[in-house]
């Protein structure tokens, strides 16, 4: 089967679920709104591509994932454990179309972390919750801003600052030696161990 992982703009996010296409949470302060076309111009000028949607064979959507450099995104600096550092890109959201198919967003993140990296940025940083024992899969994946603590820990996340159970989680991108051995194929083996059979597909 073929998937592909395809980058997220102005244009193509009108191909990301219905609820992300206008939705400005992230872009906008608490009580605000702001102009979706415009912040898009602003961040595609200054750093590219903002987000990523794995599209499965015959062009079937999956999952959507949104980051880019954190002062772009005004709410982040009013969230609890917030704001995050200057140095890095904010990891914001992500929308799993398929529940039953979790290793759509370890796919995402696997690629976002890459292409930071690739582009050279200090870090990468998200927001990360505790959930609570016994919590469904459903709740802890189905659309998230915040993400489950655990899961970024695997990833080689470390939390920063707590306020409760969200945490402001960071990843040092000088390599990725807290997951596993230390390298991305690490991470892609064990994201295809633990989701067979789980395809990740590779940024074009």
């Amino acid at each position: 089967m073929a998937y592909r992982l395809a980058p997220v703009t102005a244009g193509s996010i009108r191909d990301a679920p219905p609820p992300c296409v206008d939705c400005v949470f992230w872009q906008a302060r608490d009580g605000r709104t702001t102009d979706k076309d415009r912040w898009a111009a602003r961040i595609e000028d200054a750093w590219g591509a903002w987000g990523t949607l794995y599209v499965a064979e015959e062009e079937r959507l999956l999952g959507f994932i949104q980051f880019g450099p954190s002062q772009f995104f005004q709410r982040a600096r009013t969230m609890p454990a917030g704001p995050p550092s200057g140095d890095a890109v904010l990891v914001t959201c992500a929308y799993l179309v398929d529940p039953s198919a979790p290793w759509v967003i370890q796919s995402l993140f696997l690629g976002a972390i890459g292409e930071v990296r690739d582009r050279g940025v200090k870090a990468i940083e998200t927001f990360g919750y505790r959930y609570p024992e016994g919590t469904s899969a459903y709740d802890r994946w189905a659309h998230r801003t915040i993400f489950p603590s655990d899961f970024l820990a695997d990833f080689g996340f470390s939390p920063i600052r707590w306020d409760g159970r969200v945490a402001l989680a960071r990843l040092e991108l000088g390599g990725l030696q807290p997951v596993e051995e230390g390298t991305r194929e690490a991470v892609l083996r064990k994201v295809k161990e633990a989701f067979t059979p789980a395809p990740v597909p590779q940024r074009p």
